[in-house]
């Protein structure tokens, strides 16, 4: 192994680890490394230099995204006994030219549970791969012959901005909500497959309010924006469920753009929905931020500012 590639440029990892974990003493001689310190001090950097190995295996390098996960990980004492997943959790879908792979263990958390539930909420910061890693798990489903056919929706809910003011008809004022779960099928599909299945309806991308009174068998079910969805209108959306079907609910409970009187439905759900056998949550954090590194520092700062 390239000390390079688990080291990162100019050793940049490995002198990040270093100053997070003062209390040993870390050397490093081409790819040997020695950790000298308190058991209960070596045990977190040890395991976490074991994980860069496997990502170093399996990827081929370590991003600074992945190292933040890692610490996360490590000095969480809820995880800090399960840092590890299967190799089969990396790799979402692949196709000729595009493979997708997991990159955060919010992600994979978000793999792991779409396999073992038919409904899974993922919630968390702007960000974290939430939307992009449902459409992933979505398209594989399909590929595997799993279900029939994916169904994606968005609440039509303004940002601040008015439909009325967007040019063109009904279905070209709603495009621009639901262009991202377009922009992430076209990272997955080539336009000529992505083009095909829409016209069939193998693939639909709807808003919300278009899902009422449908039954949907054999389908891969994704409610993205799930925080603009009243508590009413996400009964709706989970009770469309039909046989042999699935669903993952994504939302950012801090971007929340309903009226203050509306309750969001992704703010109820964990409650209301808590001790049903079959649903899952999971909660991605800025750790699992896998855009530009600044997107990480300003989910952290709005949140100090929340608190405040």
């Amino acid at each position: 192994m390239e000390p390079v590639l688990l080291f990162g440029p100019y050793d940049s990892h490995l002198k990040r680890i270093k100053t997070e974990f003062p209390e040993v003493v870390i050397t490093a001689r081409g790819s040997r490394i020695t950790i000298r310190g308190e058991a209960e001090d070596v045990d977190a950097p040890e395991r976490i230099f074991r994980e860069m190995m496997h990502l170093v295996d399996r990827h081929g390098e370590v991003l600074d995204n992945d190292l933040s996960a890692l610490f996360s990980l490590a000095l969480s004492p809820a995880t800090s006994e399960q840092t590890s997943y299967p190799a089969d959790a990396d790799i979402i879908v692949s196709t000729a030219d595009y493979t997708v792979r997991a990159k955060t263990n919010g992600q994979r958390r978000m793999v792991q549970e779409a396999k073992t539930n038919d409904i899974v909420f993922a919630i968390g910061p702007a960000g974290t791969g939430k939307t992009y890693t449902a459409v992933a798990i979505a398209v594989a489903a399909w590929k595997s012959k799993s279900v029939k056919r994916i169904v994606l929706a968005r609440p039509a809910v303004e940002a601040g901005e008015s439909l009325g003011f967007l040019p063109g008809d009904l279905a070209q004022k709603i495009d621009p909500y639901l262009r991202p779960l377009y922009d992430a099928l076209q990272d997955m599909l080539t336009a000529e497959k992505l083009k095909l299945l829409t016209e069939r309806r193998i693939i639909e991308i709807v808003p919300l309010a278009y899902m009422r009174g449908r039954t949907l068998n054999n389908s891969f079910i994704i409610l993205d924006e799930a925080q603009n969805a009243s508590t009413k209108q996400m009964k709706m959306c989970l009770t469309r469920l039909g046989l042999n079907s699935k669903a993952i609910i994504t939302g950012d409970v801090t971007q929340i753009d309903l009226p203050t009187t509306m309750e969001s439905g992704l703010t109820s759900s964990p409650e209301i929905l808590k001790d049903i056998k079959g649903i899952s949550f999971v909660y991605l954090d800025k750790s699992d931020v896998v855009r530009h590194k600044l997107v990480r520092d300003i989910v952290n700062a709005y949140e100090i500012h929340e608190k405040k």
